[in-house]
């Protein structure tokens, strides 16, 4: 294996000849100094998980505590068998080459230092240094996929020994024992476990760089615990410095990311910089898509000559992924998402399926209530890791879409072939931006902004990553999924294509508590091509009744259609289709 990568990272380096990634003033460059503007993807979850992604955040954050609730259930032998299973499934080759498909040009892999070296307080030798094969192995075989499709590999430090901050989940920190902070050890370990890497992959092009410290949020003289009014940092810069200098004895070539305090914002104190193949990354989430949220950054980069990298955002809706690549792009600078897989969820290119079995063992997990057999809970485990692997996926393509093809266009496209005559349903409105595939009210989460409550885009969290809000559909015809809380307003659009011009008696499928529900249909323009409905009362949200809009003549080829909520309130299933008797 390793006499292969080599041959084909040797090829590749022939073949295309793109050099190592390095700065160039404020800019990010390939060998042969064409700019390079980084789209990538953390792979977060993989080796380091956190609470929220397995649906654990209410009784278990850190991964420790998480591996803890599973050994305790089901035992370490059966515990080991399927992290095993987790980690094969969660990343293989065809991942990779999806998100080259997709248009991911790197990937940044999170990495917990367990998996490459024992923690300080398991070293048979104190002060030496024990390194394990698998974080390696696991690492040899991305960057082989990475090199294979010409895509970057970012290594990222997300679990440094004894953990780097106060957020617990995100570095697995474990506050009984040493943090990085407090120990001379882990900091050692911390600047050996990087010498180890960069002499490891110093010859490799297709490592785009090292990110030595992710989001470290701790205070050191401050009163804020994250960091974020810390002043000098000095910490924080004094072990970055020794970290770097630790990778220059081995490798002059890979560009370092450094990351500042306050999950990687607070610079203050860590300038003037001291290597000439440094670049900054700044991390940004849940506030406006403005020049004000990145001025800060943006003057770093002029006053030190500098280039910037945004190493991680999203966990928001399609909306705000199209306007944060928007702005960043605009101003050159690359990106890198995050994460890549979760357990049922809308705001990530893919989401892994829950299953009935393992909804109960949380639930378990919350009340210690009917306790599952042993048997039983490796088997719902089992699967899940199982429902990792890329086949088993939801591919989320709207995301994808807003994160490519809407930063360039406001063309729409329908989300899926409609066959008429027939159903629409409703959530299988068109792919496309705001204002031009669908307008809903409420399309983002920005509360670090505005300082309001966390907000969802989508009330119902289900399907899709849009403002329109989608639960799921017990009506007795459905795709599964219902467009819900419409307001007042709002409106949807949706693409078909005609063999020969056609007339439909146009019906609407929807349920309201209320009488007063008036809906029309439009062209794409917003023209209204029908009188207005005032829809009655079904009786309730979860009755669902057919209404007869109007007859409608469509022509020849590709038609588009807008349902206009004028007064919200229903909830709708579908548009049906039928050939007038």
């Amino acid at each position: 294996m390793k006499k292969q990568l080599l041959f084909l990272l040797l090829l590749s380096t022939t073949v295309f000849s793109q050099g190592f990634l390095h700065r160039d003033g404020q800019k990010i460059v390939d060998g042969k100094g064409n700019n390079v503007l980084l789209r990538g993807l953390g792979i977060g979850g993989l080796m380091v998980q956190e609470g929220y992604m397995l649906k654990t955040a209410d009784f278990a954050g850190p991964q420790h505590q998480i591996k803890q609730r599973i050994s305790d259930l089901i035992g370490e032998q059966n515990t080991e068998e399927f992290y095993r299973a987790y980690k094969n499934n969660g990343l293989t080759k065809r991942d990779v080459d999806s998100l080259a498909a997709w248009g991911f040009n790197s990937i940044r892999l999170p990495m917990h230092y367990n998996l490459y070296t024992l923690p300080i307080e398991k070293e048979p030798v104190q002060g030496q240094y024990t390194w394990l094969e698998e974080g390696f192995k696991m690492t040899d075989d991305l960057l082989e996929w990475c090199a294979a499709n010409q895509m970057y590999l970012i290594l990222d430090l997300h679990a440094a020994p004894g953990g780097q901050g106060k957020d617990a989940n995100i570095s697995d920190y474990d506050e009984t024992k040493p943090s990085l902070w407090e120990s001379e050890a882990n900091k050692n370990k911390t600047v050996a476990f990087w010498r180890k890497i960069a002499e490891r992959y110093k010859n490799h092009p297709w490592i785009g760089a090292y990110d030595i410290i992710n989001e470290p949020n701790w205070n050191f003289s401050g009163t804020n615990k994250n960091g974020c009014d810390e002043t000098k940092n000095e910490p924080l810069r004094n072990l970055q410095i020794s970290i770097t200098k630790a990778i220059r004895e081995v490798d002059p070539n890979h560009l370092i990311f450094i990351e500042g305090n306050c999950w990687g914002n607070n610079y203050k104190g860590m300038f003037p910089l001291w290597d000439e193949n440094i670049a900054l990354s700044f991390h940004k989430y849940w506030s406006y898509n403005d020049m004000a949220t990145i001025q800060e950054i943006v003057n770093y980069r002029k006053e030190y000559d500098v280039p910037i990298w945004l190493g991680e955002t999203g966990e928001n809706s399609n909306v705000w992924f199209k306007d944060v690549i928007t702005l960043i792009e605009s101003n050159n600078i690359g990106w890198a998402f995050w994460p890549m897989k979760k357990i049922d969820n809308i705001a990530g290119v893919a989401s892994v399926k829950i299953t009935e079995d393992y909804e109960k063992l949380l639930q378990y997990w919350k009340d210690g209530k009917n306790k599952p057999s042993v048997e039983s809970a490796k088997a719902t485990l089992m699967q899940i890791a199982e429902n990792y692997k890329i086949e088993h996926v939801t591919v989320k393509y709207d995301v994808i879409d807003a994160m490519f093809r809407q930063i360039h266009s406001n063309d729409t496209k329908p989300y899926k072939k409609h066959m008429l005559p027939g159903k629409i349903f409703a959530s299988e409105y068109d792919l496309g931006p705001l204002n031009f595939a669908y307008f809903d009210k409420v399309v983002a989460n920005y509360w670090v902004s505005n300082g309001a409550k966390e907000t969802d885009w989508n009330t119902g969290n289900q399907m899709r990553n849009d403002g329109v809000d989608i639960q799921k559909c017990y009506d007795n015809q459905t795709n599964g999924f219902a467009v819900i809380a419409t307001e007042d307003g709002e409106w949807l659009q949706y693409t078909f294509t005609l063999p020969e011009t056609k007339t439909f008696e146009v019906n609407v499928r929807y349920a309201a508590e209320n009488n007063d529900s008036k809906i029309y249909l439009a062209d794409s323009n917003g023209n209204a091509i029908t009188k207005t409905l005032t829809l009655p009362s079904t009786g309730g949200l979860s009755t669902w009744k057919t209404a007869f809009v109007e007859k409608l003549t469509f022509n020849k080829g590709e038609n588009k259609l807008r349902i206009h909520f004028e007064k919200g309130g229903l909830h709708l299933n579908y548009l049906e289709f039928n050939v007038p008797k």
